[in-house]
């Protein structure tokens, strides 16, 4: 009942969740160019999903899956029929999830291990895998009703129909460990069985463990979470945000009868909505503050694509932040993976992987 009347007061008064406001990027995300000017490992389409067992690195380019040697050169060593949008490695055993939907497993003790689309769990729409040990492997499935490739439609149909799932690799029995949930995009497994789960379309990090109710970390972000990676410590983890949000968005998201215009009536690439690559047509939506001036875009810009990547401490709570500005490119960061000192991060709107220097973080 108070949840009811809460709803009517924020709904007459413009507040909580009826107000329109972004958090502002300040203090440990006060924005820099360090992921701008990172060091350049490979320049692939569409880089995507790096992960590290710490010696060996493999990221994906479409349905290709990549693996980096000694000398930062890399190789192709799988191609897949869709695009692969979840990987986990462990050991010698390499898990996908594809854009078709469904989970595969090559390698180690499952080699050949696969969970179809059209058996259950309905993996439709993996976006992130993550081994807990050698028999169990973590998905999280975005939505229900959509794919991968439909990100933006599922954001603007306000949707939470996202699932999380424990997959027993020897028997290929599945466990659902969360629902309900608006869009999960990133799986960190936890020592006491429980997993740190983003939430894309809610900007927070959830801990989901079966048998506890679900208990928010990190609330009220400001840009969509991706997926998560464990530091060289143990302590902490590193997680990538692939879009802004902006105010414009927001407001677009509360009006249902212009999104249902927007979405029946111009292309998706054109929708008031995030984006991970920088603006590279005049039919793509603007903010006042986007213009060029002098043939220059300034870096505060509200663009709709954007580079960031933070570091969480052991509580979850951001301690830094490596940023690529409204003005620069390397925008859309979908995953990261520690390599020893160095930070790769994926840049799937950059059409790049870079390196960073994490130091001592």
């Amino acid at each position: 009942m108070i949840g009811v009347l809460r709803r009517a007061y924020d709904s007459f008064r413009g507040s909580g969740d009826y107000s329109i406001t972004v958090p502002p990027m300040d203090g440990a995300l006060r924005p820099n160019n360090a992921l701008e000017e990172a060091d350049l490992v490979a320049a692939a389409p569409g880089a995507d999903n790096v992960v590290s067992d710490g010696g060996r690195v493999l990221f994906s380019s479409g349905g290709d899956l990549l693996a980096l040697d000694a000398a930062n050169k890399a190789a192709v060593v799988a191609s897949h029929p869709g695009r692969i949008c979840a990987l986990a490695m462990r050991g010698d055993a390499v898990a996908v999830g594809l854009s078709s939907g469904g989970v595969f497993v090559s390698g180690g003790k499952h080699d050949g291990r696969s969970f179809e689309p059209s058996a259950a769990p309905a993996l439709n729409c993996p976006t992130a895998l993550a081994f807990v040990d050698d028999d169990t492997l973590v998905v999280a499935n975005g939505s229900a009703s959509n794919g991968p490739d439909d990100w933006k439609k599922d954001l603007m149909q306000l949707n939470a129909s996202g699932t999380v799932w424990a997959l027993d690799l020897a028997s290929g029995a599945s466990r659902r460990l969360a629902d309900g949930l608006a869009y999960p995009n990133g799986l960190l497994p936890l020592a006491d069985g429980a997993c740190v789960v983003s939430e894309a379309w809610r900007y927070r990090l959830l801990r989901v463990a079966p048998g506890r109710p679900d208990e928010v970390l990190l609330p009220d972000l400001p840009a969509y979470p991706a997926r998560l990676c464990a530091t060289s410590s143990g302590k902490g983890a590193w997680l990538a945000l692939f879009a802004p949000r902006r105010r414009l968005v927001e407001l677009v998201l509360r009006e249902k009868s212009y999104r249902r215009r927007m979405m029946a009536d111009i292309p998706q690439d054109y929708w008031i909505s995030p984006s991970i690559r920088p603006m590279s047509s005049f039919l793509e939506p603007l903010q006042g503050g986007t213009l060029k001036k002098l043939a220059r875009l300034k870096p505060w810009a509200p663009s709709r694509s954007y580079g960031l990547v933070v570091r969480l401490d052991d509580d979850f709570q951001i301690v830094a932040s490596f940023h690529s500005r409204a003005d620069g490119t390397r925008h859309g960061i979908s995953s990261c993976a520690v390599l020893g000192d160095r930070l790769l991060a994926a840049s799937a709107g950059g059409d790049a992987l870079v390196s960073i220097d994490s130091g001592d973080l």
